[in-house]
């Protein structure tokens, strides 16, 4: 396994000296300032390998090349964004990309309601609070319909929190909420959301699997052409979030999208936290069914509770058994050696992270931080050098 970590270019706090020091050989970025649906220019590809490469790293997985909201909501004459991202593939794998992460979640990312939640012993971490989300949806947007996605519990929890909270509070709310968005671009504000919802209006679970199937009809033939394998990424959370449908939760989720396109191209990138948080799932036993579509790994943690709500854990204290997991990867790498493939070593890295002693100080990206990450970069490690040595077949 390669050991990869996320570094988000010009917007990081981190430099690439500081992530040297922490052992991991490949660098996952992407170019977070070009806008969705613009062609990425293969000089500014060519200069980010060239930074990453003189600071002495590889760059093979582009995480994330993002897909325009219109192709998710099949909106209107969807031709130059398909070519725009096709040249984008070629552009990517002139500069020797291997493997693209993508997502197909409409409208926001990753979600949680607190970005500075607190750790036992000291430190802070991501959390998704049921009743937060549940009283920004009925009490701040005032979303038509959504008290049909929470329970009596969590509706009368999330009143008192609204009625008990200021308005300092729920600004900070909207802010952790808005968070997952990636780079550069804006976030909103709650009647920024309300519009940016509108278009959504009418989009169920079989409408976005169409137009998701769309997507793989025109993109998977081309990177079959030029050599690059697709890692689509779990829901995070795994269930539907403001309205909108997430229709990559699960296993039977992935199992369709493997079978809507099916190639070898058309793959997985297994994300330990998001799938984990889904209490139906089984992540070393998902990891076991898909291993030959897996194409990328991000390994972290969570802390289910009863109530639909999650925190991150550290690498290897949460719900899901890491080390199980990763003996699953490390077999399937083994696999692929026997029978010559050339993308034998899967990159992983380790995702989110606690901030740790100064973390908090540097201001980086939510999740992102250096001193947590790479205290669970060295645990995912040490765990892969223990499973090699007592299971040398690995």
């Amino acid at each position: 396994m390669i050991e990869g970590w996320r570094w988000y270019g010009g917007y990081d706090r981190i430099a690439l000296s500081e992530i040297a020091q922490t052992g991991a050989a490949n660098i996952v970025t992407a170019l977070h300032q070009v806008p969705y649906g613009e062609v990425w220019p293969r000089l500014s590809i060519a200069e980010t390998r060239a930074r990453i490469n003189a600071a002495g790293f590889d760059w093979s997985v582009v995480e994330s090349l993002p897909i325009h909201e219109r192709i998710k909501r099949g909106d209107g004459d969807l031709t130059e964004l398909f070519a725009n991202y096709r040249q984008t593939m070629a552009n990517l794998a002139a500069e020797g990309i291997k493997v693209i992460c993508y997502n197909f979640m409409p409208l926001l990312d990753w979600t949680r309601t607190d970005l500075t939640a607190p750790v036992a012993r000291g430190g802070t971490c991501l959390r998704f609070s049921i009743e937060k989300m549940a009283a920004f949806e009925l009490f701040m947007i005032e979303r038509p319909g959504a008290e049909a996605d929470y329970t009596d519990e969590n509706i009368a929890a999330a009143r008192a929190w609204y009625d008990g909270t200021s308005q300092q509070d729920r600004e900070t709310l909207v802010t952790a909420i808005m968070a997952g968005l990636p780079g550069a671009y804006d976030r909103y504000d709650v009647e920024g959301l309300r519009r940016a919802l509108a278009p959504y209006d009418g989009l169920d679970r079989d409408a976005l699997r169409r137009n998701y199937q769309r997507f793989l009809e025109e993109i998977i033939p081309a990177a079959e052409d030029l050599g690059l394998s697709f890692g689509v990424h779990p829901d995070d959370p795994p269930r539907d979030i403001l309205g909108l449908p997430r229709i990559v939760s699960n296993a039977e989720d992935i199992g369709w999208i493997l079978s809507a396109c099916q190639s070898p191209r058309n793959g997985l990138t297994l994300c330990a936290g998001s799938l984990g948080a889904n209490p139906a799932n089984d992540v070393p036993d998902i990891a076991r069914r898909f291993a030959g579509n897996i194409h990328f790994a991000h390994l972290r943690n969570v802390a289910k509770e009863p109530d639909g709500s999650f925190e991150e854990a550290a690498h290897l204290e949460g719900d899901t058994n890491l080390p199980e997991l990763i003996s699953v990867l490390l077999t399937e790498e083994r696999r692929r050696k026997v029978e010559g493939r050339e993308d034998c070593d899967i990159v992983f890295r380790p995702d989110h992270g606690h901030e740790l002693i100064n973390d908090a100080e540097r201001g980086a990206h939510p999740g992102y931080p250096l001193i947590g990450r790479m205290r669970g970069l060295a645990e995912l490690r040490g765990v892969i050098a223990g499973l090699r040595h007592t299971t040398p077949r690995i």
